[in-house]
Order: structure tokens, then sequence, then C-alpha cells
């Protein structure tokens, strides 16, 4: 009997430890799948952005292209004044094209956190430089309804080692169709920061992803950071050549 016992225990315990290990494994293939869901191998968009702030609202036109993890172009469609200015990512090197002074400024990591272009969005955001796959572990918390969606609702740990600026990130991921509605970022201290929700679904091809953004600071009343993608195309074919600093500087 005691023999039984020790023996139904064990593979409980066994149990319980590989049903959470595949529940990890779940969890990061749930975030994966949103990854590659609104990325792809390779994309291009030409996104309106706007910067609202209690005295102003500023507004901004970019076209970016993307492939894999390891590359990102963001050119500066308007206004006139920004207008050519370029933020490239090569694997792991970042820089800035201002046509203004003529000059590629590299980026420093410690400079990932920083505004880009004045907006809620850091360099970071637009380049992509840290992998939400990655460069996180990745833990389902619970099931969530936002709007009429049933969510994943996913907290994202980053690893010791990781260069990335969030201390912590908690998705809500449609369980149905596999896009993201809603992210909160949180600081080193697990203060929350920002919270991003995305909306206007749209069917891109094969794709259904959401295609607006609102990125708003907790602690800033009558800021936030609206982004549509106006245009999308998946699978283009770009060469890795094009994400040259020498096509930064003369891209149109």
């Amino acid at each position: 009997m005691v023999k039984q016992r020790i023996k139904v225990g064990v593979m409980i315990i066994c149990g319980i430890i590989l049903s959470s290990n595949v529940f990890a494994q779940d969890a990061k293939a749930i975030v994966k799948r949103s990854y590659d869901l609104m990325r792809g191998t390779s994309s291009y968009n030409e996104s309106t952005m706007s910067i609202i702030r209690p005295q102003y609202t500023r507004t901004l036109r970019f076209k970016s292209w993307s492939k894999g993890n390891d590359y990102s172009l963001v050119y500066v469609l308007s206004p006139a004044k920004d207008k050519g200015q370029v933020s490239l990512k090569r694997k792991n090197e970042m820089w800035n094209w201002m046509p203004s002074i003529r000059r590629m400024i590299k980026i420093p990591p410690s400079m990932l956190n920083q505004s880009w272009m004045g907006s809620d969005l850091t360099n970071d955001d637009i380049i992509k430089e840290s992998s939400i796959v990655d460069d996180y572990s990745h833990k389902v918390l619970s099931e969530e309804t936002i709007g009429e969606e049933l969510c994943w609702k996913i907290e994202l740990i980053p690893h010791e080692d990781a260069a990335v600026i969030w201390g912590k990130i908690i998705s809500w991921i449609s369980k149905k169709n596999g896009y993201t509605l809603k992210n909160e970022y949180y600081d080193e201290d697990e203060e929350l920061v920002n919270v991003e929700k995305l909306s206007r679904i749209r069917t891109i091809g094969k794709r259904t992803i959401p295609t607006y953004y609102e990125i708003i600071p907790v602690d800033k009343p009558g800021q936030k950071t609206t982004m549509s993608m106006d245009v999308i195309r998946f699978g283009e074919k770009i060469e890795d050549g094009f994400f040259s600093i020498q096509n930064a500087k003369r891209i149109r």
C-alpha cells in the first residue's frame, strides 16, 4: 500500500513537471505564431503615426521594409523637415541617417529605450532589435476576453543576458486568430509604463491582423501615440544588400 502511494505520488509529480514544461513550450509557440503573423519572413508597409500631446498633435508618415529579425529599414516621408531620415538595423548594428547634416549615426544599445521621432515608441520598437521570441521566457497566466475575443494572457520575462529595455511584458493574444490585441510594458521595477492596444482587424492576403496601434503612457495624462498601417505587403523579395548603409543614404 505504501509503495503504491509513493508510486502514485511520483507519477503525479512527474505529470506536473511534464505539463508545466509543455505549457511553457506552448506559451512560446503562441508568442512566435503572433510574431510571425505580424512580421512574416519579409514585409513592406506604409504607416501614419500621430504623436498626441496635451498642447499639440504631430503627424508623421513613413515606409518600412523588414526581413526576418535581422534586417529592418524605416524611411520618413513627412513632415518635410524630417523627410529622408532613415532608421536601419543590420543584425546587431543600428544606424540613423540624418540627411540634414548628411551623417550616419550608429545607435548604441544604451539608446534603444530612447524615443523614436518624439513619439511614445522607442528605437527598439521601431527597428525590432530585441526579439519577443528569443530574448524572453514565456508563461501562460490565464485566459481573458479583450472585446469579444478570448485571449491567452501571457507573461514575458527577459533572459538575464538579453539586451532588452523592458523588465516584463504582458500580452493578450487571440486564441482563435493568433494576433496580439494588447500589451503591457513594465520597467525593471515591474512598474507599468505603457499600455498598447491593437485594433482595426483586416485581412491582408492570407493573414488577418490588427492594423491600428495605440501606445498610451500610464503616467502622462493626455499623451499617446497612434499608428495606422495603411499599406501592407508580405512576402516581398528583398535582398540582404538592400539593408546596407549605402542604400540607407540614397533610398527615396
